[in-house]
């Protein structure tokens, strides 16, 4: 195909055609920015290898120890909300560079605590970086990315977020086979556990040092008055066949005729605090997403199946085989999303969710014998358990940011993305810290909560959810 910029006229929108001379090194830049992603999934997800060594360790209960998980989502929420803000003075580079280097210090800071309040000031520190990894990544990668390519390049952000989950399990799994099966047991003078959360120093100093290796952003270079640098960014990225100043010239133009939205664009006019109905439906994908109960799978699982007496070593190797499944699950999500469409996937990831969930409930219920579940139930418990991971992670898990990202009108887009994700932020800090307590009271009866979540979620997509498959955003509203 030739370049479109060899025409004697340019059309309105010549990066559309673009292609990369070098294809490989434009998926480099992708995948380096996609670290981001996987700091986000290790991070996520590494706390599961510990939370049963911390309660020993410093004796405490159900309550206080889900605070000490979940107090890393209000780092998760401080840092998405700022993170935006940081990479316009910054860039996003600078951005990724501070990322790392608070992912690096809160993985040193967990490993070695002083006592549980720095435990959990390290973990609010590590979420802060991963609330600005989960906004920067994509962001950037959308920003660098040929536009042929976005939607492919896009997607390597939540396959590094599943990855990431899969290998903090993995290494976990490995660290307690060192430390002969006991997350207190010491490996070179330090605990399994606090080896388990400083492990995660390597990749944020990989993510780090691969930051020096890729450009900033053209759409930063421009806005600072660098025309020249994102001149050579954009032949890297786009080809040199590409008419240069033409595109800083569209780019500019975007950048001027944009729209900033503000939370006052989300009410309806003349109406006092009320939200637009479409904001509404956001605030819903985002709250279903997190209310059946997902993070509970990677937050919790090994404590989970320890608690119906299966060895910490197995429910390590379980908790591995769950992020496996999750990737599976996220493959296929990717491969159907534009092929089948955004609502049927949800509806169809809704009903496996009710069903899984509703079977764990079950499970759960039986009396244990031995402090174990009778042998019919724990399999099935664990059967359903990765039957619930792979139909959320072939449904929500992808289709609600496809939605929360085309849904929304453009004139308010930014704004309405900010307050769903706040939103999603919000449940699932409900969701993890009441875990504990409520496994406490009933096992079974939190997965009934759960499952009523998830059929809750069938005719709210029903009713209210509006299919965006090959809408043009500028059709949404």
């Amino acid at each position: 195909m030739p370049h479109t910029a060899q025409a004697p006229t340019p059309p309105p929108s010549e990066g559309r055609a673009a292609h990369p001379d070098h294809l490989g090194h434009v998926i480099f830049i992708t995948a380096s920015a996609a670290m981001g992603g996987f700091l986000f999934g290790y991070d996520s997800s590494v706390i599961n290898g510990a939370v049963e060594a911390i309660r020993d360790r410093y004796d405490i209960g159900s309550g206080t120890l889900a605070q000490v998980i979940a107090i890393a989502l209000i780092g998760c929420a401080i840092g998405a909300a700022t993170a935006g803000r940081i990479a316009d003075r910054i860039g996003r580079i600078r951005c990724m560079q501070i990322s790392a280097v608070l992912f690096a210090v809160s993985a040193v800071g967990s490993a070695l605590p002083f006592a549980l309040w720095d435990l959990a000031f390290w973990r609010i520190i590590g979420g802060f970086a991963i609330g600005m990894a989960s906004v920067i990544g994509p962001a950037y990668i959308a920003e660098v990315a040929p536009a042929a390519y976005r939607g492919r390049l896009g997607s390597f952000q939540q396959a590094a977020i599943v990855i990431g989950i899969a290998i903090s399990q993995l290494v976990n799994y490995g660290i307690l086979q060192l430390a002969d099966g006991d997350q207190r047991g010491e490996i070179g003078g330090l605990e399994a556990w606090q080896w388990m959360l400083g492990v995660m120093v390597v990749p944020a100093l990989l993510y780090g040092m691969l930051s020096f290796a890729i450009p900033e952003s053209p759409r930063f270079l421009i806005s600072v008055g660098k025309t020249d640098r994102a001149k050579e960014v954009l032949a890297e990225v786009e080809g040199h066949g590409v008419d240069l100043d033409h595109r800083v010239a569209e780019i500019d133009r975007a950048m001027r005729s944009e729209h900033k939205s503000t939370f006052k664009d989300l009410l309806v006019a003349g109406g006092k605090y009320r939200l637009l109905p479409i904001v509404w439906v956001g605030i819903g994908l985002s709250v279903f997403q997190q209310l059946v109960g997902i993070n509970v799978a990677f937050y919790y699982s090994a404590t989970l199946w320890q608690s119906v007496g299966i060895d910490p070593s197995s429910s390590f190797f379980y908790s591995f085989t769950t992020s496996i499944i999750n990737i599976i699950g996220t493959v296929i999500a990717m491969v159907l999303v534009d092929r089948v469409g955004r609502k049927p996937l949800a509806l169809v990831g809704s009903v496996g969710m009710a069903i899984a969930l509703a079977v764990e409930a079950w499970a759960f219920s039986a009396d244990l014998v031995d402090g174990k579940l009778p042998e019919t139930q724990g399999v099935v418990a664990l059967v359903a358990a990765h039957v619930f991971v792979l139909f959320f992670a072939l449904s929500w898990g992808v289709v609600v940011w496809v939605f929360l990202g085309e849904m929304f009108p453009n004139r308010i887009r930014a704004a309405a993305l900010g307050v769903a994700a706040s939103a999603q932020w919000i449940a699932n800090w409900a969701i993890t810290a009441s875990f504990p307590s409520l496994a406490d009271w009933n096992l079974s009866g939190t997965y009934i909560i759960y499952t009523v979540f998830a059929v809750l979620s069938i005719p709210f997509v029903l009713r209210y959810v509006k299919e965006t498959k090959g809408k043009a955003l500028e059709e949404m509203g």
